[in-house]
């Protein structure tokens, strides 16, 4: 080696001793040989993982080089060992490098989505995707099926007759340049890993991990090449994520992450001690959100209404179409009330392959059977176990408990009381709409048995509890550790 005067620099032998040992190790970690059952007990002694090791996980789960006990039983380690922050990044990325990738540049927009942690009755991406597309922002949405207690949006939006949620990447691109946003699921070649381990996951009750949840929805997003993000994390009664802190851990691990691939990412946290808005169920939920956008503002959808504008406010002006996301809100109800948001959403239907017609046609919805709920006594509604109503509108044939099961279309729960309601005894509290009259039984059980009724009106909780930016996610990250 040689100074820059030209003149030879002498290099110590512990120097070259430690470059020596370097780059004997980097041969040796690239040329070993990895091992699944290895990886097993690592996570089920609670080690950590390389990220080489995460990458052999993902790409086995991928190309199907990992037997799907091996997988399961590796979610099963990650779910009870957790996931460190560096391991949940590595899994974001490796799973969303598994396979192609969405590249929105010839859109000449900036490209915004939305995701939400999962609810009952949850059904934001129906008015604020139009909305934001409304408003000059690319849409750019890949949405899941029903998982656990909460529904899907692709089955949600199945229940339109002819509606294609299977596009290539080129028909994705081509629908957005025509209508500003399109909505679709996984295709085979996109974050394939996450595809394999997300259908596991509900087969195996490894769900509700905020290591695995992230690395699920960030891979798919970040997959879509976005410029921006803004999460949709429930608590309470109905959320994956039960307590407050978990919620927020969740929520300030997929900022952190998802801020670290690049993308600009907001959380918000959002109450789901109820169900969201009036209808729960796949028909049902569709028929909520077009009256909204149709101008209608009926009480028991105010709820639904304001954290659709909350959410699509942030993404545009995460999109550079508004200086703040109260600026953005602005924006937002303006398109949903001169009916701009409702254009979009039927244009993107069409181009999708839907028949909007059905909109105008109470003849279409057609359960197989229906039961009135009445409520039992006098008081208010003071308590909702949201998870159980989710499990009740499943029970109904609305969702599914094994993967690629059909979904009834039709079936449902309609709620008629909002938690602090005055009630009296025999008032129709919940209507079912099932596949069958003898499907009706079980979720009208679970209806009475998740409901309190007392004496006193519950306390208000906040819509939107916080925000996290990468700001302050990044400190609670610091004061909290991993999971």
């Amino acid at each position: 080696m040689r100074s820059r005067a030209g003149k030879p620099r002498r290099v110590s032998c512990g120097i070259l001793m430690a470059l020596h040992t370097k780059a004997k190790t980097m041969l040796s970690d690239s040329a070993s040989q990895l091992h699944m059952i290895d990886i097993l007990r690592r996570k089920r002694d609670g080690g950590a993982l390389s990220a080489r090791e995460i990458e052999f996980v993902a790409k086995g789960a991928a190309d199907g080089s990992i037997p799907e006990a091996e997988l399961a039983a590796w979610l099963m380690a990650a779910w009870i060992r957790g996931l460190s922050p560096e391991e949940t990044r590595a899994l974001t990325l490796a799973m969303r490098d598994s396979g192609e990738k969405f590249r929105p540049a010839n859109l000449g927009k900036r490209t915004v989505d939305k995701h939400s942690s999962g609810g009952v009755g949850d059904k934001t991406s129906f008015l604020l995707t139009p909305l934001a597309a409304a408003c000059g922002v690319a849409v750019p949405m890949i949405s899941g099926r029903a998982l656990g207690h909460t529904g899907g949006t692709l089955d949600k939006l199945e229940a339109i007759p002819g509606y294609r949620t299977a596009l290539t990447l080129t028909e994705f691109e081509e629908v957005i340049a025509r209508c500003g946003a399109a909505i679709i699921g996984q295709t085979d070649q996109l974050a394939p890993a996450d595809r394999k381990l997300y259908a596991l996951r509900d087969r195996t009750g490894t769900i509700e991990n905020p290591g695995l949840i992230c690395a699920s929805i960030l891979s798919k997003k970040l997959a879509a090449g976005l410029d921006g993000l803004v999460l949709d994390v429930k608590t309470g009664s109905g959320a994956f994520m039960r307590k407050r802190e978990d919620a927020e851990f969740l929520a300030a691990l997929m900022v952190a992450t998802a801020e670290s691939a690049g993308t600009r990412t907001v959380a918000l946290l959002t109450d789901m001690s109820q169900p969201l808005g009036r209808a729960a169920g796949n028909w049902l939920e569709l028929v909520e959100c077009v009256e909204l956008l149709r101008g209608a503002r009926p009480a028991w959808s105010e709820d639904l209404r304001e954290l659709s504008l909350i959410l699509a406010g942030w993404m545009i002006h995460l999109g550079g179409r508004a200086e703040t996301p109260e600026a953005g809100y602005t924006l937002a109800e303006a398109a949903l009330t001169d009916g701009a948001g409702l254009a979009a959403f039927f244009k993107m239907i069409d181009a999708q392959g839907g028949d909007v017609s059905v909109f105008d046609d109470p003849a279409f919805h057609t359960p197989g059977a229906t039961l009135e709920v009445e409520a039992r006594e006098d008081g208010y509604v003071a308590e909702m176990d949201t998870t159980a109503m989710g499990w009740a509108v499943q029970r109904t044939g609305a969702g599914r408990e094994k993967a690629g099961e059909p979904v009834d279309p039709h079936a449902g729960i309609l709620f008629h009381a909002r938690r602090g309601a005055r009630v009296k005894r025999g008032q129709l509290f919940a209507t079912i709409y099932a596949t069958s009259a003898e499907m009706l039984a079980e979720p009208a059980e679970l209806i009475r048995k998740a409901v309190v009724i007392a004496e006193k009106p519950p306390r208000p909780v906040k819509l939107v509890e916080k925000i996290l930016t990468l700001e302050n996610a990044k400190e609670f990250l610091a004061a909290h550790g991993s999971r």
